[in-house]
C-alpha cells in the first residue's frame, strides 16, 4: 500500500468515526466526552486532509458547503430529455 493510499484509508476511518459519533450525539445530547472526541476526531480530519492535499492535490469530494439537498434539483433519473408531453 502507498503512503498516498494509507493517508486516503486514514481520512476514511476519521471521518467515519466523525459520522458515528454525530449520529450518537443525536441521540445522547448530553454526553459531553462524546462531544469533545468528536471535535476532536473533527480536527484531526482537518489536519490529515491539509497534509494529503498539501501531498497529492485535492481530494475529489462535493464541498462541504453544498446543500444537503442539492440533490433535489434534478434532474430526475427518468427525466432524460426524452419524455412526452401529455397534452
Amino acid at each position: 500500500m502507498t503512503e498516498q493510499s494509507r493517508l486516503l484509508k486514514k481520512i476514511s476511518a476519521y471521518k467515519f468515526s466523525a459520522w458515528e459519533l454525530h449520529i450518537f450525539l443525536d441521540t445522547h445530547p448530553d454526553n459531553c466526552e462524546a462531544a469533545k472526541k468528536l471535535e476532536r476526531t473533527r480536527k484531526m480530519v482537518a489536519e490529515l486532509t491539509a497534509q494529503y492535499e498539501a501531498k497529492y492535490g485535492p481530494i475529489a469530494e462535493t464541498n462541504e458547503q453544498t446543500s444537503r439537498w442539492a440533490w433535489i434539483t434534478g434532474p430526475w433519473p427518468w427525466e432524460n430529455g426524452t419524455e412526452e408531453d401529455d397534452d
